[in-house]
């Protein structure tokens, strides 16, 4: 570990952006916020909330928008409900309901309207101050038994700077990411970035490695965002002002890392992978797998004999 990196302060913050306005998920989201879609029966920005908490981050900021206020709702205590579930004795259901309102501590910010992901986090900026911090989008879930945030965190600490996480995706795919140049390092599953390129056409893509929605992001990062002009989709890209940090040396904010993760990831952002990921956790839970798997087997057997 470095001098300079050493005397870095730790991460301790979470920032997860949550207002978008879920037009794939229309009408579904027309009242309900596309956050709060369950996956089995937990909302799926509750899993990533409880990701940051298992990597050490107890103090998570939302970035929400008009007609969010159930994720706030979610987040509360539910009086009513909990000495209802008290008074029937069912300790099960009254754990679930108060284990929400006890993962950490949940903050809200308001992003006036949707500019861009870049400026969601920029909404962060009184709340984070002068620290390194987490970014988590809600539309990835990471495996519950991997451990990439953690390992990011450590990575900024041996380096500084900014750490994106990367995955390998088909060609085909790159277009829907940001694409990073990359150079390795003396680590098998860190590289340097030296460059990014919001969803890029394939054959401009400078590799098949993806951002993934998980960031450690250098405080540095806000100065940049407030310069930097509307990019694709005219919205204000995340990955463009991580893109001018890739430059920098660790005493100006810079440079940019990334961690290559091969693990378990989880795409919510759109219908047939949000189906997906319903699916595949419901046969991981112990409780539902052994009368759920017959199912869905004879369901996909009759499936195909009819096709």
């Amino acid at each position: 570990m470095t001098d300079t990196a050493r005397a870095l302060p730790g991460v301790s913050k979470a920032v997860v952006p949550a207002a978008g306005l879920g037009t794939r998920f229309l009408p579904a989201t027309k009242a309900t916020p596309k956050e709060m879609l369950p996956i089995v029966d937990k909302p799926a920005i509750q899993y990533v909330v409880e990701e940051a908490v298992a990597a050490g981050l107890d103090d998570v900021l939302m970035i929400t928008g008009r007609s969010k206020r159930s994720i706030e709702d979610h987040f509360d205590r539910a009086y009513e409900l909990e000495e209802a579930l008290r008074a029937k004795n069912d300790t099960q259901r009254l754990h679930s309901v108060r284990e929400s309102s006890e993962l950490a501590q949940v903050h809200y910010v308001r992003q006036g309207e949707p500019r861009g992901l870049g400026h969601a986090v920029l909404c962060a900026a009184a709340h984070v101050g002068g620290e390194p911090f987490a970014v988590l989008l809600g539309d990835d879930l990471i495996g519950a038994r991997e451990a990439l945030l953690r390992r990011m965190i450590e990575v900024r600490e041996t380096y500084g700077g900014s750490v994106v996480a990367l995955m390998e995706v088909e060609p085909e795919q790159v277009s829907l990411y940001g694409c990073a140049a990359i150079e390795p390092t003396d680590e098998d599953d860190v590289v340097a970035v030296t460059d990014l390129v919001e969803k890029p056409p394939a054959d401009q893509a400078p590799s098949r490695w993806a951002i993934i929605g998980r960031y450690i992001c250098d405080p540095a990062v806000f100065d940049v965002l407030r310069d930097t002009p509307p990019g694709r989709g005219g919205e204000i890209q995340l990955t463009d002002a991580l893109r001018e940090l890739a430059k920098r040396t660790t005493a100006d904010g810079g440079p940019v890392h990334g961690v290559l993760f091969r693990g378990q990831r989880y795409d919510t952002g759109n219908k047939v992978d949000y189906l997906r990921t319903v699916v595949e956790f419901a046969c991981e839970r112990p409780d539902l797998a052994a009368e759920f798997l017959p199912w869905l087997r004879d369901f996909v057997a009759q499936a195909d004999g009819r096709a």
